[in-house]
């Protein structure tokens, strides 16, 4: 079946994570409304047909191994997975166009990359290579019931093997002071965890998923909001990598009727006060340096590389995606969001109208 888009501008609910509006959040509630809504213009059915109409690859890429962090393109495997990961997103592209626009040759189509992947990769439980399976958990959230049945369990098992070990990997870690399990890394793990458990509709997984998001907020976010991998990188690019996934989570526990955008820490940390921290910096009120006292050698090594974005000031415009993410949460942000974009990122197309 068919949904007619219309064409002017109104408000929508994200239905890869959501059902219905989000109401005002009121700051220091644990319940909240699940419903999120977003202020966009709505793709129309022929754009989502022609955007899957141009797959990453004749067939899906799916490999047994992801790797690609700490080198530099062309080192290892980095291609092949940099070019592998892009099927995570145009399945979500296939589950939207199947969601929005009643595409059944889509979700035949994502039958078979999920059945791809889900056979052939193996869980590595390394966050920062497997981040972009952000795009597998929203696409089986978005088509999970109109799946073939062995699709369907294959992907939920999947999904499982997913949550419950990134989940076992960080409450063994729990006293571990090492970085990666305190700093971007660890918001990425949060971030796996708590779609997935949101995917699979697991409260015992969701609760566990808020504890680990609370730990988080102790161990990498200051009173002030200023979170820990900038005093270590010396890099706005790194505040947003970190709080991004610290925002997916949220909107995943979201959809559970969980607000965690006031959720607070041991010292008053919150969300919402890292994202007040940078704000300053993507208003344009303040400007920064990229990395010019950074800890990490391999920030270096970008540098000197040539890798884009590890030298000069940093450009607003890459916290877009944070802020339209964030303006779900709290409609306040929808501003900064369509000052830096007026475009959201195109997993938020995952909408229907609200009402």
């Amino acid at each position: 079946m068919s949904i007619m888009m219309p064409k002017r501008m109104t408000r929508w609910v994200v239905g890869a994570l959501a059902a219905g509006v989000m109401a005002s959040v009121q700051a220091g509630t644990t319940q909240a409304d699940r419903r999120l809504c977003l202020v966009a213009t709505a793709p129309s059915a022929s754009a989502l047909r022609s955007t899957v109409s141009h797959p990453p690859s004749a067939q899906p890429q799916a490999i047994p191994v992801m790797h690609t962090e700490g080198t530099l393109p062309h080192q290892g495997i980095y291609d092949i997975s940099n070019a592998a990961r892009r099927d995570f997103s145009y399945m979500r592209d296939l589950a939207l166009a199947w969601h929005l626009a009643g595409d059944a040759t889509s979700l035949s189509r994502l039958a078979t990359y999920l059945d791809a992947w889900t056979t052939t990769y193996r869980l590595s439980f390394n966050p920062i290579d497997e981040t972009s399976l952000d795009g597998l958990i929203d696409a089986y959230q978005l088509a999970g019931d109109a799946l073939p049945e062995a699709t369907r369990t294959r992907t939920r098992r999947f999904l499982n093997e997913l949550t419950t070990g990134y989940l076992q990997q960080m409450q063994a870690h729990q006293q571990d002071k090492r970085g990666t399990w305190s700093n971007n890394w660890q918001s990425h793990r949060v971030k796996l965890l708590t779609m997935g458990a949101a995917a699979l509709g697991d409260a015992h997984l969701m609760a566990a998923a808020q504890d680990a998001f609370v730990r988080q907020l102790n161990a990498n976010i200051c009173p002030d909001g200023e979170v820990l991998d900038f005093s270590q990188r010396d890099a706005l690019h790194y505040v947003v990598y970190d709080l991004e996934p610290l925002v997916r989570a949220a909107l995943a526990a979201r959809t559970q009727g969980h607000d965690w955008l006031d959720l607070t820490g041991a010292e008053g940390q919150s969300l919402r006060g890292a994202l007040a921290w940078l704000t300053p910096y993507a208003e344009g009120v303040k400007t920064h340096q990229e990395f010019a006292r950074t800890t990490v050698k391999f920030d270096i090594a970008r540098r000197q590389a040539g890798v884009s974005g590890f030298d000069g000031l940093w450009p607003a415009k890459t916290a877009a995606a944070l802020y339209w993410s964030a303006s779900l949460l709290d409609t306040r942000y929808l501003e900064m969001a369509r000052k830096l974009n007026a475009t959201p990122p195109r997993w938020l197309w995952a909408a229907v109208s609200c009402r």
